[in-house]
């Protein structure tokens, strides 16, 4: 079966090419030279990634990679909107984005049932630690515990972004969330999430978003830690109920 969130992403094409971690469309335009042409970034076992300008191949559909796709998905699941989140843990301006609104959208509008909310993976090359982050995640997103973590990840982004293996804290991380230390650890040994990280990396590049952080709400493409992204969520939804015929 597809991958729902790669599914959606793959619906829609952003209206502008943008190529690193940004605050904005100005600052990702002015870096545009920095990012490797968006590459995954390199995990530290050096495990082969591919290039995203190949044609991307959706994710093998297995136990764990299914249970790890459904974990990372909020919200209602008759919402008439989605939000898709294109994120990398290791960016600043994508932390920046989320300690500034991600609990707003989730109280008003994920947990009132009014739009369906997803992450979508994309770690940077100029990020090393960015793909070890984002199988951390999505590992324990097999448990269900992907947004725990997710919340503890950019809580510490400071306290391991510059560390020359963050794995150590990140089981640290998983463990102060009752992840259950020895599936997780044998995800993480044997990568089992790496074509998952890959297919969600690819599909956003396909769907010309190389920036983080960057954003889908309804069939809007919006990018930079400055997106307004509660107005979007507003106009997705007027469209969603003008759109709905009556007596339905």
């Amino acid at each position: 079966m597809t991958n729902p969130v790669l599914r959606f992403v793959a619906l829609v094409v952003a209206a502008t090419l943008l190529t690193a971690c940004s605050r904005n469309d100005a600052a990702s335009k002015a870096s545009r030279t920095a990012t490797a042409n968006g590459t995954l970034a390199s995990p530290s076992d050096s495990a082969t990634v591919s290039n995203p300008t190949a044609v991307s191949t959706p994710a093998p559909s297995d136990s764990i990679t299914d249970r790890a796709d459904r974990g990372r998905i909020l919200g209602d699941s008759k919402a008439a909107v989605w939000v898709v989140m294109v994120s990398d843990f290791q960016c600043p301006y994508c932390k920046q984005w989320h300690d500034a609104a991600f609990q707003q959208i989730m109280k008003t509008y994920v947990n009132t049932g009014r739009v369906h909310l997803a992450f979508v993976n994309m770690p940077l090359s100029i990020h090393p630690n960015a793909v070890p982050a984002a199988e951390a995640a999505m590992c324990a997103s097999v448990q269900d515990k992907f947004w725990p973590l997710h919340e503890a990840l950019f809580a510490t982004q400071k306290q391991w972004e510059h560390l020359p293996n963050a794995v150590p804290m990140f089981d640290s991380l998983a463990k102060s969330l009752k992840v259950n230390m020895d599936p997780w650890h044998q995800c993480m040994t044997q990568h089992s999430v790496r074509s998952l990280i890959q297919a969600d990396h690819d599909r956003a590049y396909a769907s010309h978003i190389n920036s983080t952080p960057a954003f889908f709400v309804g069939d809007q493409a919006l990018a930079g830690a400055d997106a307004d992204i509660p107005a979007a969520i507003e106009a997705a939804l007027a469209k969603a109920k003008g759109a709905k015929k009556p007596g339905t």
